[in-house]
Protein backbone atom coordinates (compact mmCIF):
# COMPACT_ATOMS: atom_id res chain seq x y z
CA UNK A 1 0.00 0.00 0.00
CA UNK A 2 2.85 2.96 0.74
CA UNK A 3 4.86 1.80 -1.89
CA UNK A 4 1.62 2.54 -4.26
CA UNK A 5 1.41 5.88 -2.40
CA UNK A 6 4.86 6.89 -3.04
CA UNK A 7 4.61 5.64 -7.03
CA UNK A 8 1.56 8.16 -6.91
CA UNK A 9 3.69 11.05 -5.86
CA UNK A 10 6.78 10.47 -7.71
CA UNK A 11 4.37 10.37 -10.44
CA UNK A 12 2.39 13.50 -9.85
CA UNK A 13 5.94 15.19 -8.80
CA UNK A 14 7.16 14.53 -12.73
CA UNK A 15 4.00 15.28 -13.81
CA UNK A 16 3.79 18.53 -12.14
CA UNK A 17 7.56 19.64 -13.56
CA UNK A 18 6.92 19.00 -16.75
CA UNK A 19 4.14 21.18 -16.72
CA UNK A 20 6.69 23.86 -15.12
CA UNK A 21 9.07 23.09 -17.04
CA UNK A 22 6.97 23.61 -20.35
CA UNK A 23 5.36 26.84 -19.22
CA UNK A 24 8.47 27.96 -18.41
CA UNK A 25 9.32 27.81 -22.09
CA UNK A 26 6.60 28.97 -23.58
CA UNK A 27 6.77 32.54 -21.35
CA UNK A 28 10.29 32.91 -21.99
CA UNK A 29 9.73 32.45 -25.95
CA UNK A 30 7.18 34.85 -26.10
CA UNK A 31 9.04 37.99 -24.34
CA UNK A 32 9.55 40.45 -26.74
CA UNK A 33 13.39 40.78 -26.47
CA UNK A 34 13.51 36.89 -27.55
CA UNK A 35 11.16 37.25 -30.18
CA UNK A 36 13.21 39.91 -31.78
CA UNK A 37 16.35 37.63 -31.55
CA UNK A 38 14.23 34.68 -33.60
CA UNK A 39 13.28 37.00 -35.92
CA UNK A 40 16.04 38.47 -36.52
CA UNK A 41 18.21 35.07 -37.13
CA UNK A 42 15.48 33.59 -39.66
CA UNK A 43 15.25 36.72 -41.29
CA UNK A 44 19.06 37.12 -42.12
CA UNK A 45 19.90 33.35 -42.05
CA UNK A 46 17.11 33.21 -45.04
CA UNK A 47 18.26 36.69 -46.85
CA UNK A 48 15.41 38.46 -46.04
CA UNK A 49 16.92 42.11 -45.31
CA UNK A 50 13.91 44.10 -45.55
CA UNK A 51 13.14 42.15 -41.87
CA UNK A 52 16.16 41.51 -40.48
CA UNK A 53 17.90 45.21 -41.11
CA UNK A 54 15.22 46.92 -38.90
CA UNK A 55 15.96 44.88 -35.67
CA UNK A 56 19.55 46.13 -35.24
CA UNK A 57 20.07 49.76 -33.27
CA UNK A 58 21.18 52.63 -34.96
CA UNK A 59 24.86 51.64 -34.36
CA UNK A 60 25.10 48.35 -35.32
CA UNK A 61 22.76 49.36 -38.71
CA UNK A 62 25.57 51.69 -39.43
CA UNK A 63 28.46 48.88 -38.56
CA UNK A 64 26.77 46.84 -41.29
CA UNK A 65 26.40 49.52 -43.59
CA UNK A 66 30.51 50.05 -43.62
CA UNK A 67 31.75 46.22 -43.07
CA UNK A 68 28.95 44.02 -44.89
CA UNK A 69 29.53 42.89 -48.26
CA UNK A 70 26.43 45.21 -50.01
CA UNK A 71 26.03 46.68 -47.05
CA UNK A 72 23.57 43.43 -46.09
CA UNK A 73 23.22 42.12 -43.17
CA UNK A 74 22.05 38.86 -44.31
CA UNK A 75 25.63 38.96 -46.23
CA UNK A 76 27.42 39.14 -43.16
CA UNK A 77 25.17 36.59 -41.53
CA UNK A 78 25.06 33.93 -44.15
CA UNK A 79 28.79 34.12 -44.90
CA UNK A 80 29.38 32.54 -41.60
CA UNK A 81 27.61 29.52 -42.56
CA UNK A 82 29.45 26.75 -44.11
CA UNK A 83 28.13 25.86 -47.78
CA UNK A 84 28.26 22.30 -46.78
CA UNK A 85 25.39 23.25 -44.38
CA UNK A 86 22.40 24.03 -46.74
CA UNK A 87 19.92 26.53 -46.04
CA UNK A 88 18.71 27.57 -42.85
CA UNK A 89 15.61 25.83 -41.93
CA UNK A 90 14.74 27.82 -38.75
CA UNK A 91 16.44 29.23 -35.46
CA UNK A 92 14.78 28.86 -31.88
CA UNK A 93 14.87 30.51 -28.94
CA UNK A 94 17.40 28.45 -26.42
CA UNK A 95 18.14 30.69 -23.22
CA UNK A 96 19.10 33.89 -21.93
CA UNK A 97 20.27 36.04 -19.25
CA UNK A 98 19.08 39.50 -17.89
CA UNK A 99 21.52 42.30 -17.52
CA UNK A 100 19.94 45.10 -16.17
CA UNK A 101 17.53 46.23 -18.65
CA UNK A 102 19.16 44.18 -21.68
CA UNK A 103 19.12 40.50 -22.52
CA UNK A 104 22.19 38.12 -23.56
CA UNK A 105 19.90 35.98 -25.44
CA UNK A 106 21.13 32.64 -27.59
CA UNK A 107 19.28 31.46 -30.38
CA UNK A 108 19.68 27.71 -31.97
CA UNK A 109 19.55 27.29 -35.79
CA UNK A 110 19.16 24.00 -37.88
CA UNK A 111 20.48 23.92 -41.48
CA UNK A 112 19.41 21.70 -44.01
CA UNK A 113 22.42 19.17 -43.60
CA UNK A 114 25.98 18.45 -42.09
CA UNK A 115 27.32 20.09 -39.40
CA UNK A 116 24.54 22.37 -39.08
CA UNK A 117 21.84 19.98 -38.55
CA UNK A 118 23.24 19.02 -34.67
CA UNK A 119 22.15 22.82 -33.94
CA UNK A 120 24.21 26.25 -34.45
CA UNK A 121 24.68 28.76 -32.09
CA UNK A 122 24.54 32.25 -32.05
CA UNK A 123 24.29 35.21 -29.83
CA UNK A 124 21.95 38.35 -29.52
CA UNK A 125 23.02 41.36 -26.88
CA UNK A 126 19.50 42.96 -26.99
CA UNK A 127 18.10 46.69 -25.81
CA UNK A 128 15.41 48.32 -25.47
CA UNK A 129 15.40 51.75 -27.98
CA UNK A 130 14.11 55.30 -27.03
CA UNK A 131 10.46 53.87 -28.02
CA UNK A 132 10.91 50.45 -25.92
CA UNK A 133 11.41 48.67 -29.49
CA UNK A 134 14.10 45.73 -28.72
CA UNK A 135 17.02 46.39 -31.09
CA UNK A 136 20.22 43.39 -31.36
CA UNK A 137 23.27 45.63 -30.71
CA UNK A 138 25.68 42.89 -30.80
CA UNK A 139 25.38 39.19 -32.20
CA UNK A 140 28.55 36.31 -32.12
CA UNK A 141 28.52 32.95 -32.87
CA UNK A 142 26.63 31.42 -36.07
CA UNK A 143 29.09 28.20 -35.18
CA UNK A 144 28.11 25.12 -34.47
CA UNK A 145 27.07 24.65 -30.69
CA UNK A 146 30.03 22.08 -30.37
CA UNK A 147 32.53 24.19 -30.88
CA UNK A 148 33.86 24.66 -27.19
CA UNK A 149 34.24 28.56 -28.62
CA UNK A 150 30.04 28.70 -27.91
CA UNK A 151 30.88 27.93 -24.20
CA UNK A 152 29.40 31.30 -22.31
CA UNK A 153 29.07 32.77 -25.73
CA UNK A 154 27.94 35.73 -24.58
CA UNK A 155 30.79 37.22 -22.72
CA UNK A 156 33.57 34.52 -24.67
CA UNK A 157 35.74 36.66 -26.29
CA UNK A 158 36.83 34.06 -28.80
CA UNK A 159 33.49 33.39 -29.70
CA UNK A 160 34.02 34.04 -33.53
CA UNK A 161 32.13 36.75 -35.87
CA UNK A 162 31.46 38.67 -32.53
CA UNK A 163 29.93 42.23 -33.96
CA UNK A 164 31.03 44.99 -32.85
Amino acid sequence: MQSRQILWIGIAVIVLLSVAGVLLVTLNSTNPAFDTAVRFANAAGKGDDSLAFPLLSDELQAWVQSNCPDASVSACIQGYIPPEWGGLISAVFRRSAPDGAAWDVEVIATYEKDTGVSGVCSYFRMQPDSSGQWRIHQWAGFVWCGDPSTRNIATNPDTPNRVP
